[in-house]
């Protein structure tokens, strides 16, 4: 690792001399606190920007705030790959691959992360002269970035940059990078209303910032019109049903792909149910970012009222798995998945049954636990990126209660299940409490400080490597190698979700186990408690003498894509395969492989068939070819009485 360096403030940036005699001579709005004198802070910093570019500082730092909060994030990029307190952006072709849109193998990766907006980092650095590697790492250099991007902007609409800070609205409208008009306007609101309310903070690295009120500023917001940006288009009615509180903010232009699914021969058979890992006014706002690489189709509030984001046709990056991308519809929720319990209110409950409902009619989606799936339950879409799967809405959402609401309660005969036979997952939420370890890196509320064991109530049974309370946790490959699992809160590998559907390995006494990732794993289940005897599903097995590989994509070959067309690409999980003599469970029936490219909205479909099929916590995909498909039934229907 190379050490950070800070880039050298310019002669006269103390804030002494800022106030004496500066360009812009610092009101009570810009330095409130006198904590923000403090040589090298990211206060003084900003100050010194604002002089240098002749920004009004009120606006920058209330334009800072509203990207960053005024963090600096340790050069780290924010999740829409903006760096620093300024967040200007430069989103690689490697961050489209692992992010939301989930596009590694796609031919064109390098196009999806090229649009301008995703780069506002590299015109700063032309700007100021300063290198995109200070840009990311060092907080003065990045304000610097930041301030000079922002003046171009000022200068380019209106020939000069003035002191009066309401003259400069277009200029912060142009800053956000948006297309549309409401979108750029919205943002350029929250800055001037930060403006005029003020703000103060003290940031993760223990800084102190603040922002003195100017409620006398009045923005020009006529300036919008000298952006000639795209008026709301007829996307904005909501698809929701009536019984819902439903409005339509539109997500991010990067975060989506432009399509008309079902009626262009892309299927819609999935529902991925996540969580915000925010407030519901935080992700909407965040996800209606323009330089944002994700978005999803509707974000759900704990008091049931819901936003629309992306129109159902088109594609939203909001899954980490591009196939699963082009055939689902993301619906977030407002919450934490260390805290989800306190979040998924009832209300949030009943609303989101309400929109799957409304939505699986539609579409003809099943109301299942195979065609409605959490963010936690989607493949990884290559070998390296498994591990890094986001594993919400987590433990905590109620599967068991949400498809009653659904009207198609997880079902199946109770009693004690036999080998060979399939079984649904189904423990008694209320009644199912386990140790879990919650870690601050699994709670962005800042309210873990340490590492603390807490009981909770979970939709999981437990997986261990043999049929005793004693015995090691069954640990992911993916996640743990050989080693074994852990009851951490955010490791999902060695739990089986409620409506997940395993066949049978082994019964002893109080014990089951199944068929799971490749190996035999066993889970408390006294009389059946916790599972449904399941009927009528296809079980795969492979059908030659080596194991099956699996795939975290559904791509058509390369030989069936048109000249001219790049070919998307996949290679096995190299952690995963279905070993001979082992049992799963497919999800669906084999549908084909298939791809989409927006630019000229032709859809690939692929001569051969995949199954998607139960292989641990998450799914995962084997060529129908690879394996042989039976159906589980009863005993008494194999002896034919």
């Amino acid at each position: 690792m190379h050490k950070k360096r800070r880039a050298a403030l310019p002669i006269g940036a103390t804030v002494g001399a800022l106030v004496a005699g500066g360009l812009y001579a610092l009101s009570g709005a810009a330095l409130a606190d006198t904590a923000s004198s403090i040589p090298g802070t990211r206060q003084e910093a900003l100050l010194s920007a604002a002089d240098e570019y002749r920004v009004p500082p009120e606006v920058l730092l209330a334009l800072s705030h509203q990207e960053s909060a005024w963090e600096g994030h340790d050069g780290l990029p924010s999740a829409d790959g903006g760096y620093g307190p300024m967040n200007l952006t430069d989103v690689t072709p490697a961050m489209m691959a692992r992010g939301g849109a989930g596009a590694v193998g796609r031919a064109d990766l390098d196009h999806l992360a090229a649009d301008p907006a995703l780069h506002t980092l590299r015109r700063a650095a032309a700007l100021t002269g300063l290198t995109e590697r200070d840009l990311r790492e060092d907080d003065a250099a990045n304000i610097r970035g930041g301030a000079a991007l922002l003046a171009s902007y000022e200068r380019e609409l209106v020939g000069r940059t003035p002191q009066e800070a309401a003259k400069w609205y277009g200029a912060v409208a142009r800053y956000s990078q948006a297309e549309q008009r409401h979108t750029a306007a919205g943002f350029a609101d929250r800055v001037f209303r930060t403006v005029r309310e003020g703000a103060s903070a003290t940031t993760e690295d223990g800084q102190r910032l603040r922002l003195a009120a100017s409620p006398s500023v009045t923005p020009d917001r006529q300036q919008i019109d000298l952006l000639h940006l795209k008026a709301a288009a007829a996307e904005t009615a909501t698809e929701c049903p009536a019984t819902l509180d439903c409005t339509f903010v539109a997500g991010s232009p990067v975060g989506r792909q432009v399509a008309n699914r079902p009626a262009n021969g892309i299927r819609i058979d999935t529902i991925v149910i996540h969580d915000l890992e925010s407030t519901y006014d935080a992700g909407v706002t965040t996800l209606a970012n323009p330089t944002n690489p994700a978005s999803t189709h509707y974000v759900m509030a704990s008091s049931g009222a819901v936003t629309q984001m992306v129109p159902t046709k088109d594609i939203a990056f909001q899954a980490g798995n591009y196939s699963t991308n082009l055939h689902s519809i993301g619906i977030e929720h407002e919450g934490y998945a260390a805290h989800g319990a306190v979040w998924y209110t009832e209300a949030q409950y009943q609303a989101t049954a309400d929109l799957v409902t409304y939505l699986a009619g539609r579409f003809g989606i099943p109301l299942d636990r195979q065609h409605i799936i959490g963010h936690d339950n989607v493949a990884g879409p290559n070998s390296s990126l498994v591990a890094g799967m986001h594993w919400d809405p987590g433990y905590a959402w109620d599967w068991n209660h949400f498809m009653n609401l659904l009207g198609a309660p997880v079902s199946g005969l109770f009693g004690v299940p036999q080998t060979g036979s399939v079984v649904a997952i189904k423990p008694s939420f209320a009644d199912n409490v386990q140790t879990m370890t919650v870690c601050p890196s699994d709670d962005p509320t800042g309210q873990t400080a340490a590492c603390t064991a807490q009981q909770r109530q979970s939709n999981s049974v437990l997986l261990r490597t043999a049929p005793s309370e004693s015995a090691p946790l069954f640990g992911d490959q993916a996640v743990h190698g050989t080693a074994p699992g852990t009851d951490r809160v955010s490791d999902w590998g060695s739990t089986a979700q409620a409506g997940q559907q395993f066949v049978v390995a082994d019964v002893q006494e109080d014990w089951t186990a199944i068929w799971f990732s490749g190996a035999k794993v066993w889970f408390y289940n006294p009389s059946g408690v916790n599972t449904r005897t399941s009927y009528g599903v296809q079980i795969i097995k492979p059908a030659g003498a080596a194991p099956a590989a699996l795939y975290g994509s559904s791509y058509p070959d390369k030989a069936e894509y048109p000249v001219g067309l790049g070919a998307s690409t996949q290679a096995p999980l190299n952690m995963y395969s279905i070993p001979v003599g082992q049992a799963y469970v497919a999800t669906r029936d084999a549908v084909a492989t298939d791809d989409y490219f927006p630019s000229s909205g032709a859809v690939v479909i692929g001569g051969r068939t995949m199954y998607t099929v139960q292989y641990n916590h998450r799914v995962a995909l084997v060529y129908a070819d690879d394996v042989t498909a039976t159906k589980a039934v009863r005993h008494w229907e194999n002896e034919g009485d």
